[in-house]
């Protein structure tokens, strides 16, 4: 093998494993990330609906409000409620005969 290909591939190495290790032995604390976030972004995501669905209703594009607005509450079920996601997949492994466990 070339002995640039070696070097390279030792140093890659050598860099590499200590940060693995760093990784694993102080790992932050994402506990509460999730309640964060959903706290942060779930009124930013009620404002953006508000303002596109009443944009919709001003131009009098009925058929697109609805289509926005049904798609704006799945989205906002996923979002609001998280393990609906979980919840459903095993719903629809459970009807095809797979077992979940």
């Amino acid at each position: 093998m070339h002995p640039l290909i070696t070097g390279l591939t030792q140093a890659v190495v050598d860099t590499a494993v200590p940060l693995a290790l760093a990784a694993t032995e102080d790992a932050p604390d994402t506990s509460g990330l999730a309640d964060f976030l959903r706290g942060f972004f779930g009124p930013l995501f009620l404002v953006i609906v508000s303002v596109v669905a009443i944009f919709f209703l001003f131009t009098r594009e009925i058929t697109r409000f609805a289509q926005f607005i049904i798609l704006a509450i799945f989205i906002g079920i996923v979002f609001y409620v998280p393990g609906i996601i979980e919840v459903t997949a095993r719903a629809i492994a459970q009807a095809m005969g797979v077992s979940t466990e």
